[in-house]
């Protein structure tokens, strides 16, 4: 039983970075584009270089920790869900490119987003 509420607690941990990282992010509204892609889950290395890619990484190594930031962090891009992100179009190549070097399809639609809403 314990298991079972330990794996509940790290579901909801996950829920809650991704909502601290909405929050985060700048809070006008941008016009550009969504872009979703689809990774084959059973692809672990290509799995983990998107992940890198997107939300960045930290190492740490004799003592020191260094952190990379990751896609979501630079202006000009917002996370909007798993495999989805809105970018304006000064990122757009870039995301692109990433996904298109690795193979990975991915689909590019218009869009806007509004400002973040204060809680």
């Amino acid at each position: 039983m314990l298991s079972g509420d330990y794996a509940q607690v790290s579901i909801m941990r996950s829920h809650f970075r991704s909502v601290r990282l909405a929050r985060r992010q700048r809070q006008a509204a941008l016009r550009g584009f969504l872009v979703t892609w689809d990774v084959n889950s059973k692809e672990g290395s290509e799995c983990a270089r998107v992940r890198r890619f997107v939300f960045g990484y930290t190492l740490r190594r004799n003592g020191k920790c260094y952190r990379y930031p990751g896609f979501v962090e630079r202006e000009g891009v917002r996370y909007i869900g798993q495999s989805v992100l809105f970018v304006t179009k000064e990122r757009l190549g870039e995301l692109r490119g990433f996904l298109q070097g690795l193979g990975i399809e991915h689909v590019v639609t218009n869009s806007w987003v509004g400002s973040v809403m204060p809680i």
